[in-house]
């Protein structure tokens, strides 16, 4: 019998990120089809060409998926956060998604998600000590 070995390791390189990514990448694609993921994003660029917010999003399996969202605490409430998600559901729904998902924090912007017509559907108490961790998705049809 042949004897493996586990090891913790502290930095992720690029060999070890390609064999588990590649890996389950590999098998999901043999039990649910090609998920032609895309990545997508829009930036918020202020007048000295510095970022001030933006998206980083990914679609795949005719979902989107908002990985991040940030804006610069003075282009709060103003808009621009419901600008930069439409445009990213516009393209996602290019590509052919019909749903989205996303994770927010209890301090973060359920209530923002939630007008722009996301819904919770799972929960984490206490994640961190205090606030809670929502899960959202929506129909993009």
């Amino acid at each position: 019998m042949d004897e493996y070995q586990i090891k913790q390791v502290e930095k992720i390189e690029d060999p070890i990120w390609e064999a588990v990514g590649g890996g389950i990448n590999s098998f999901n694609e043999e039990q649910a089809g090609a998920e032609n993921a895309k990545r997508i994003c829009f930036v918020i660029y202020d007048a000295d060409e510095k970022i001030a917010g933006g998206v980083i999003a990914l679609t795949y399996w005719n979902w989107l998926y908002i990985d991040l969202m940030w804006l610069r605490a003075d282009l709060r409430r103003k808009g621009y956060g419901g600008r930069l998600l439409a445009l990213t559901e516009e393209e996602a729904k290019k590509r052919g998604a019909k749903h989205a998902y996303l994770d927010t924090f209890s301090f973060q912007a359920p209530e923002f998600y939630k007008k722009q017509g996301y819904r919770v559907y799972g929960e984490l108490k206490d994640f961190p000590k205090g606030f809670q961790r929502y899960f959202m998705t929506k129909d993009l049809n």
